[in-house]
């Protein structure tokens, strides 16, 4: 049986706000909804962008259901709540998930767009484990793949909070110089961080979950 008890620590509660801090100026220029304050090339103003927009609001009602997902006194105490809430995290990730698997085919980056696919397909994946738990019953089943599910919302923000540890990363690599200027670093570093912060918080998703078991 796992068993999994996430502590309202000081450290829950940074993640909460650290998150929110990270997201919500990322979620700024979207909320004009001009196309030219973009954080992202737009080449279809007519499609791309509104898919983008609906996306990335989705993504953060993902984000806040889930966050309310997890909070003991409200999953134990109050259990109609934490379905309803469930469900909205449900249907947010599967719309936002599925937009993001057509926002895909209009970046230009190979690299970026695998990642964007991969993180999409598993984001999707184990949304549906967690969901098809939950209908069967199997609760211990779906809190590992809800963990597993949230981890992966959680890329949006740890994608961007590695961004300055791999700037640092790509200048210390090329002998702390910048042979392909400023701006190549930064391409570079925004085409791959995506990825990183996907493998870096399945890592971190599969140590609390063995760590539970033991």
């Amino acid at each position: 049986m796992i068993i999994i008890e996430v502590k309202k620590s000081w450290r829950w509660w940074l993640l909460v706000v650290v998150s929110l801090g990270v997201i919500i100026p990322f979620l700024a220029p979207y909320f004009s909804l001009e196309p030219a304050n973009s954080r992202v090339p737009i080449t279809s103003k007519n499609v791309q962008f509104p898919l983008l927009v609906a996306h990335i609001g989705f993504a953060f009602i993902a984000l806040i259901s889930g966050f309310i997902q997890f909070i003991d006194r409200i999953r134990i105490k109050t259990p109609k709540v934490h379905r309803y809430f469930g469900k909205l995290y449900v249907c947010s990730v599967f719309l936002s998930g599925l937009l993001a698997l057509v926002i895909v085919f209009y970046i230009e980056n190979f690299t970026k767009a695998t990642a964007f696919l991969v993180l999409s397909l598993i984001w999707l994946f184990t949304c549906w484990k967690g969901y098809r738990a939950a209908v069967m019953k199997r609760f211990d089943e779906h809190r590992t793949w809800m963990i597993r599910c949230f981890g992966v919302t959680l890329v949006a923000v740890s994608g961007r909070v590695l961004v300055p540890v791999l700037l640092l990363t790509y200048y210390s690599l090329n002998g702390f110089s910048l042979p392909a200027g400023r701006e190549k670093m930064v391409e570079e570093v925004l085409n791959i961080n995506i990825g990183v912060g996907l493998i870096l918080n399945m890592i971190i998703v599969e140590w609390v979950i063995l760590k539970s078991k033991k």
